[in-house]
């Protein structure tokens, strides 16, 4: 009779055991759903908070329409003056006030380079030329994009200059924002290559982006 009171303890305790290991697991299997429902949810979260910046589209400035160029001399020149771009119908109408020259044709071009920090002004590059076509004068259906010709100054050495160009731009490959303005101290003869023979650099400028 002991023996199977004894027996009868050892079964009790061991279903106790066995349902104190079943809670466990029980208990362990639903830590193991809520910790995979939360790593659900962040990756959701995750997901949530770039897809916005994927979707921006980039932002865009408003269209430029009008920009101006400051000219500053060279060294050992006095040449100064301003140049305006606006856009019109037929493209970009330049409007140029030079003073300081000497009487006669000065070549007038747009450079490559916004850079005028050399004395003489050569960090301007050469020509703007995004089609690579040869030089000649603006009225030419192939030249560059920054053939202006020639101003003309005065005995005042004053030189103005209004021209439409249908070449040059504001944006695109032929946009001439960030660009240089070279004045040269001689004539520019509308075909030599690839500047026109047209002298050393007496002024120099940077084309930025006016108020309208």
């Amino acid at each position: 009779l002991e023996s199977f009171v004894f027996i009868l303890k050892i079964k009790s305790k061991c279903s106790i055991f066995m349902e104190m290991i079943m809670q466990a697991q029980h208990k362990l299997y639903w830590q193991i759903i809520n910790i995979f429902g939360m790593l659900i949810f962040l990756s959701g979260c995750a997901q949530q908070q770039e897809a916005p910046h994927a979707a921006m589209p980039a932002a865009e400035g408003p269209a430029v329409s009008k920009a101006i160029c400051v000219l500053h001399p060279t060294e050992g020149h006095n040449v100064g003056g301003t140049v305006t771009f606006t856009a019109v119908e037929g493209g970009i109408q330049v409007v140029a006030h030079i003073e300081g020259l000497t009487p006669g044709k000065h070549g007038f071009h747009i450079h490559e380079y916004g850079d005028c920090s050399a004395p003489d002004g050569t960090s301007a590059g050469g020509h703007f030329n995004p089609t690579s076509d040869p030089h000649s004068a603006p009225t030419a259906a192939k030249r560059h994009a920054g053939d202006l010709g020639n101003v003309t100054a005065d005995e005042n050495g004053v030189a103005h200059l209004e021209w439409t160009d249908p070449h040059m731009t504001f944006s695109g490959a032929n946009s001439i924002i960030g660009r240089g303005v070279i004045v040269h101290a001689g004539e520019d003869d509308l075909s030599s290559q690839p500047t026109g023979n047209a002298g050393g650099r007496v002024a120099c400028g940077v084309i930025g982006i006016a108020k309208p």
